[in-house]
């Protein structure tokens, strides 16, 4: 592949992408009954204490 053709394809549709990895990361961090798990997964290394 050309160095142009790929460059081209990671300004565009490569930066949507992420664009959008990001703000479902973020939405799937914010969804109800999250914080629940989070605090569930923080006590992990505690358990065994």
């Amino acid at each position: 592949m050309d160095y142009n053709l790929m460059r081209k394809f990671a300004d565009s549709w490569g930066l949507l992408a992420m664009a959008l990895f990001f703000i479902g990361c973020i939405a799937f961090a914010l969804r109800p009954g999250s914080r629940r798990q989070a605090d569930e997964a923080a006590r992990i290394p505690l358990k065994d204490d």
